[in-house]
């Protein structure tokens, strides 16, 4: 048994976005033997290259399983052309109009009528809506990614989210959410102060000193991200979308209920692309391990990352992988490929980043 992973590039600058393909199970026997797997397909003009790339490294053009982790449109979008292109058995998607009236009522015909919602969550809704319509109309059957659903014979587990997690951050999808009071923050700007902020935004850090702590925060939509396990050859691949921290406290619970810990992961994603607001140590101690003090490798993680970003990921999110013993490989530009038992494809190999002594966050 064994697995490909590939992180296909997405996006430049600030545009980033999450396209990933896999299969697992006998990569040198029959397409029978195997299970095609995509998490997300990027933009629209990725959902192309997604399919390009399946039919070539995978030579097939059946996908057992779409998963659209949440309704971000750098998410969804490619995966609305990936069900036109390909053939799909299921498609893995939460809905959130069937969970809660009050979004139902800000659509009209496939669009938000709401004019309070947010631009962007408007687009990803709408984006949203648009991948259900298009399985609908190809008769797709459509599952919602919940703690407990499991496929291919539980090889393939949703960690995250529970519903009732689920159905409590749907009130922050509706309308813009009052703004936090950063008035003492812009006073601090315009001051003898703004020294003291770079101070606070610029770091050293060790193998032993961490700058990351744990609070912070990212959008309801992030974290209503479906989290992934599969496991093969006893090896756990684990899928987190743009999930932050209370996300993966729930998604870390329902590895405990399986009677798994990190030692029982080899391969992880970096969440959102290496944002430091979906992380802190106490996480990544429960899905990592413990700090090793020392720089080794014990697990792989892979971050989806635009070309040219000097956001993402952060090299505080990158260290505190890698004090713990998993190394960060990036896109950036490049699709990449992690495998196990899988068929070669004479691909050049990547480095992965490096233990940063000094780390500077925006």
């Amino acid at each position: 048994m064994g697995y490909e992973i590939d992180f296909l590039a997405v996006g430049d600058g600030e545009r980033g976005g999450d396209a990933i393909a896999l299969r697992f199970g006998n990569l040198h026997g029959l397409r029978s033997e195997q299970v095609v797997v995509v998490i997300d397909g990027g933009w629209t003009e990725t959902g192309a290259e997604l399919a390009d790339h399946i039919r070539k490294h995978y030579a097939t053009d059946e996908v057992d399983l779409v998963i659209s982790t949440h309704p971000d449109d750098d998410h969804t979008n490619g995966l609305i052309v990936l069900l036109d292109e390909l053939r799909v058995a299921c498609l893995a998607m939460h809905l959130p109009w069937d969970h809660t009236s009050d979004i139902a009522r800000m659509f009209r015909d496939g669009r938000v009528t709401d004019t309070s919602v947010r631009d962007a969550l408007r687009r990803s809704l709408e984006s949203a809506c648009a991948l259900a319509t298009a399985a609908k109309r190809k008769g797709i059957p459509i599952v919602e990614p919940f703690q407990g659903v499991n496929g291919f014979d539980s090889r393939l587990q949703f960690l995250g989210p529970t519903q009732a997690y689920y159905e409590s951050l749907l009130p922050g999808f509706r309308g813009t959410p009052d703004p936090k009071d950063v008035a003492w923050l812009l006073e601090a700007l315009r001051g003898p102060s703004r020294g003291l902020l770079d101070l606070l935004a610029r770091g050293v850090e060790s193998l032993g000193f961490e700058t990351l702590t744990d609070d912070g925060e990212t959008t309801a939509e992030n974290n209503t991200s479906a989290i992934t396990l599969i496991r093969v050859d006893g090896k756990g691949l684990l899928f987190t979308g743009d999930a932050g921290i209370p996300a993966l406290e729930i998604a870390a619970d329902g590895l405990a209920a399986l009677g798994l810990d990190h030692n029982s992961l080899s391969f992880v994603q970096v969440p959102h692309h290496g944002s430091r607001r979906n992380v802190g140590p106490t996480i990544l101690d429960r899905l990592l391990g413990p700090k090793l003090g020392q720089l080794a490798r014990i697990k792989t993680a892979y971050c989806s990352c635009p070309k040219d970003s000097d956001k993402h990921p952060s090299r505080r999110v990158a260290n505190g992988f890698r004090r713990r013993g998993t190394p960060v490989f990036v896109t950036q530009g490049k699709g990449i490929c992690h495998r196990h038992e899988a068929p070669s494809r004479n691909w050049a190999g990547i480095e992965p980043l490096p233990f940063y002594s000094e780390v500077e966050d925006n």
